[in-house]
């Protein structure tokens, strides 16, 4: 009996594989381990072959119940850019969306392209999360590569590619590739300006469409079955929000992962320059959201280069007793330039009002609180662009921690719904691969995935004392501006 699903994200810091049941029951998990790359300032990258031995391992763990499984979907971060050979085979690591490689390029499109136009279009802006720049960037400096490039693919695609043989593309990373037109189809203008043939670009599906099978050579590799069918596969951050229950107008999720994702659900195709858009996976919705390039990924900076003798739980226990404001520490959380929505990729990690009385503690939770200013930063702009936030949800790894869950909390200065021992994207991917499959039947049965629900309240009082930071942390950005870029001029980077 077919009456499994399973799901896969590639993650900034581990692929992660699990199935579900057509009650929505989590019957296994399971994770391997990837790493951000960061080996310039500004750059950030993968490597594809971590993900496939992760995705490969995974397989393995799960062959024995692939008989029972009905489809596989594959989740992940949107949209890298991976140069693919004809054989398969990644060219380089990837080139991951919150790079800020590409400053030089985005300045030089910026002088050729109408961005009123562009925007009216694409719905995009001209950053440093689109494609075309990063794919001008390797040319100039790495053509070698580009000359053996059958394909650019994105993280998903590419182990979807690898599954079945099949290139594809997912509706989310096109668009958000900054070459997709708003009504369907690759803009033929951004193609020709970037010197992008549409031949590198492989058919784009829906998330739910079904796009290929899982290949005999991968069987035999693994022990896990072939001929399952697996589907186009889902934008990471739109897989959470549908597995956090978010299928209503007005709902907000706070995403805590290696970088900082800001989701709100709408009916309408409201288009606005300091946020990105994408199309929800439910059919018919719309999704605005922010992505800050740097969150979790601090924290982890933070324990394995400052304080590698302690652990996550002992630095939480020196920063939980201290008072909103970290005793005046602000942190900028600027530390591989920010997309949405200052959309500076020059901009830099900032540690403000540091003194001798400050310890690793105060650090550690001022880092929390960086990242709980730029949600807050992201809710001041939907509410300022006219959406009404209805109801606050909370998920990923970060949101495990109560203290973190609390400043979030307190900083936003509304009341949220935290789903304990929450999958993500995975447990997302899951339901769209079973709901193709027929195993729901409908879109609101992924309310059926939320086991156990933690209500987070909010301190009005704290909020006050937090919004007198939070315009300070506004104003030091400010004031910076014009420095980041002189720091950038002079620093050396590409």
């Amino acid at each position: 009996m077919r009456d499994l699903a399973l799901g896969i994200d590639v993650g900034t810091t581990a692929v992660k594989g699990l199935l579900i049941d057509s009650e929505g029951n989590v019957i296994a998990q399971t994770k391997r381990p990837s790493k951000l790359l960061s080996p310039k300032p500004g750059f950030a990258e993968e490597d594809p072959s971590l993900w496939w031995q992760g995705v490969l391992e995974i397989l393995r763990e799960f062959s024995e119940h692939s008989k029972r499984i009905a489809a596989v979907g594959i989740s992940g971060m949107v949209p890298t850019l991976i140069p693919v050979d004809e054989k398969g085979n990644a060219l380089r690591n990837s080139i991951q969306q919150n790079d800020s490689r590409a400053v030089e390029e985005i300045e030089h499109f910026k002088k050729l392209i109408d961005e009123e136009d562009y925007f009216r279009r694409t719905g995009n802006t001209i950053n440093q999360q689109v494609i075309f720049p990063k794919f001008l960037w390797l040319k100039k400096h790495e053509p070698e590569v580009l000359e053996k490039t059958r394909w650019i693919m994105g993280s998903y695609n590419y182990i979807t590619f690898k599954l079945t043989k099949v290139p594809t593309l997912e509706k989310n990373w096109a668009l958000e590739s900054g070459m997709w037109k708003l009504e369907g189809g690759w803009d033929e203008e951004i193609l020709e300006v970037a010197g992008i043939d549409e031949r590198l670009l492989p058919k784009v599906y829906d998330p739910w469409e079904f796009v290929g099978e899982i290949s005999e050579e991968v069987s035999e590799e693994t022990g896990f079955e072939s001929g399952i069918p697996v589907i186009a596969g889902s934008a990471d951050h739109i897989a959470s929000a549908l597995a956090s229950g978010m299928n209503r107008e007005g709902d907000l999720l706070l995403k805590f992962g290696g970088a900082g994702d800001i989701l709100y659900v709408t009916k309408e195709l409201k288009l606005s320059k300091r946020l990105f858009i994408d199309y929800h996976d439910v059919p018919g919705m719309y999704v605005l959201n922010g992505c800050m390039a740097s969150s979790g990924s601090i924290v982890e900076w933070f324990k394995e280069e400052f304080a590698k003798s302690e652990s996550f739980e002992e630095l939480t226990k020196m920063a939980k007793d201290l008072p909103p404001g970290s005793e005046g520490l602000i942190i900028l959380p600027y530390f591989i330039g920010e997309k949405t929505p200052i959309f500076d990729p020059k901009a830099r990690g900032v540690v403000f009002g540091l003194s001798l009385h400050h310890g690793k503690g105060h650090i550690f939770r001022a880092i929390l609180e960086a990242v709980a200013y730029g949600f807050r930063h992201h809710v001041e702009v939907l509410k300022e662009e006219g959406h009404e936030i209805k109801r606050v949800f909370m998920s990923n790894g970060g949101a495990r921690s109560e203290l973190w869950r609390g400043i979030v909390a307190d900083v936003v200065g509304y009341d949220a719904v935290y789903v304990k021992d929450h999958p993500g994207s995975a447990l997302g991917v899951a339901f769209i691969a079973a709901k193709s499959a027929g195993l729901f039947e409908d879109w609101s049965d992924v309310e059926k995935l939320l086991k156990e629900k933690i209500e987070v309240r909010h301190d009005p009082e704290k909020h006050e004392i937090y919004s007198r930071y939070y315009s300070l942390y506004r104003e030091i950005y400010e004031k910076l501006k014009e420095s980041f870029e002189k720091l950038h001029g002079i620093s050396g980077v590409e």
